[in-house]
Parts: C-alpha cells; structure tokens; sequence
C-alpha cells in the first residue's frame, strides 16, 4: 500500500535516471534529483519498488499523483513508465517526465506538451512504450559538452561543478512549481512563465 495522497492518481510525475550510488549527482540523473525535491517540497519518500520504479504517491496541490524513479536504467525508462500508466490507467497526456538534456546550460528549464524524443534515449523508449508522444515533458539543461570530441557518454556520467549544480538547483526549484500548474491544467502557464534560464 502506497501512502499520501487519497483517490486514484491523476496524473504519473517521472524523473529518469540510473539507479546505484555510482550515478547519483550525474548530469544523467537531474530527473531524479527533480523528483527528490519534489517529495521534499510534498513531504514525501519515493521509496516503494513497484513496476521497475520507486514510487511514492502525494498530492500536487489536491491532484492525486505518482512520483516516480525508474530504476531500469535510462535507455529502458519505457519499461517502468509503461507499465505504471497501464496499471494506473493514466493516459499518456497525463504523464510529466523530467530529465537531463545537454543541449541548454544547466539554470535553464524546457517545457513542451508534446514531441519527439530529441535524441534523449530516455525519451525515446518512453515513446516507444506508450505509442504516444503526447506526454509532457520538462527538460533540465546540464551543459553542452565542454569539447566537441569528448563522448557523451562521459559527460552525462560526470558529476556536476559547483557552478553547474547552483544553476541546475534553480531550474529544479522552478520546475516543482512548474509541476503544480501542469497537474492543474496549466501547461501552457507553466511553459510561459519558466520555460528559459533560472539564473
């Protein structure tokens, strides 16, 4: 039995990541670390496994929701976000997922309603495992890569500089309350109020 909030959830609230100690505070898991100070901000733990996750329910304002981690590593999110809307029966246009993206310096926050995946393999799978890209998404900048020839790879799995956290902590913190618009029907006031830089 989850705990929190009352009523079958209305919307699922996601954060992508890789799951251990070895990724935590990695560009690649700024998802999670929204999803952590958004159950701080409802005073809640997402520490129940459930469908590949952990999850936690709370209320976002009086919206019954799902916060959630999926814990299949973030090539495979699609596997625990799928399996989490079937079981809930939460449509895909009721699903917010929240995750790194190196194109934007870390401060700065994306909204979007909809779209492709942008290269985002978290993203994709998602897509993938909904047949639908009609979910929200809130993208996090971590920073571009500081030399055009370093993989990638390493550079999302490379913890963050104190300046870059600073900046990501701004956009996280803008996008908690982006979140309790978004549950409200507000997406479009959420993406006009903090879609751009926090800093």
């Amino acid at each position: 039995m989850l705990f929190g909030a009352k009523g079958s959830p209305q919307f699922l609230i996601a954060g992508l990541g890789n799951p251990g100690p070895k990724y935590e505070n990695t560009r690649h898991n700024a998802g999670f670390l929204c999803i952590d100070a958004l159950a701080r901000e409802h005073s809640v733990s997402v520490d129940t496994l459930k469908h590949k996750a952990l999850v936690t329910r709370c209320s976002v304002g009086d919206v019954p929701c799902i916060l959630a981690k999926p814990q299949t590593f973030m090539n495979l999110s699609g596997e625990s976000i799928g399996a989490l809307a079937r079981f809930y029966k939460i449509p895909p246009e009721r699903i917010v997922i929240l995750c790194d993206d190196v194109n934007f310096a870390p401060g700065t926050l994306r909204i979007r309603k909809k779209g492709s995946d942008g290269g985002q393999k978290g993203l994709r799978s998602i897509i993938e495992h909904l047949s639908s890209e009609d979910f929200v998404r809130l993208r996090l900048g971590v920073g571009v890569k500081p030399h055009p020839q370093m993989d990638l790879a390493d550079w999302v799995l490379s913890k963050f500089s104190d300046a870059d956290r600073k900046g990501l902590d701004a956009a996280i913190q803008n996008a908690v309350k982006a979140i309790e618009l978004i549950v409200q029907g507000e997406t479009d006031l959420a993406m006009s109020r903090y879609n751009g830089t926090a800093l």
